[in-house]
């Protein structure tokens, strides 16, 4: 199934205070192609394939389900580095942040990111005080791009 991805990523440089109180996620992910992206992912004990087209801050994305025997048979093919990371969910009524804490490639490397329901919202977003740069329309901090580092 189809869907259109609208989000705003933002390098961090501060952690927010009681981190760990939040719920996580472990994320393991590679790169079967970077153009067009195509993703492999291990997401607690969740594994999928992901389509993604060109684009910043808006993007058509396919996500499908994949077994673990798959993933770990597609993992051997994946280009470029393998990315870890946790992934926090932090409320911010009404959206998400989903905070990226890299392990690897690039241990130290904290994002965020906020996805909203339509173009507008994501252009009014007011960022919280703790979020620094928006690095939304630089393609170096996309996940794919880490990967090859």
């Amino acid at each position: 199934m189809a869907s259109y991805e609208i989000e705003k990523k933002y390098l961090i440089h501060t952690l927010p205070e009681n981190l760990d109180s939040y719920p996580y996620h472990e994320i393991e992910q590679g790169y079967l192609c970077t153009e067009p992206v195509v993703r492999i992912r291990r997401q607690d004990n969740a594994y999928y394939l992901t389509y993604k087209s060109k684009g910043l801050m808006i993007r058509e994305e396919y996500n499908l389900p994949l077994t673990k025997d798959a993933y770990l048979h597609l993992k051997e093919k994946a280009d470029g580095k393998l990315i870890t990371k946790r992934r926090y969910l932090i409320p911010l009524t009404p959206y998400t942040i989903e905070l990226d804490v890299f392990s690897s490639p690039v241990p130290d490397l904290w994002l965020a990111e906020v996805e909203f329901p339509s173009e507008e919202e994501a252009l009014s977003f007011q960022a919280p005080e703790w979020f620094g740069e928006d690095v939304t329309n630089d393609s170096k901090y996309h996940n794919s791009s880490l990967s090859r580092l």
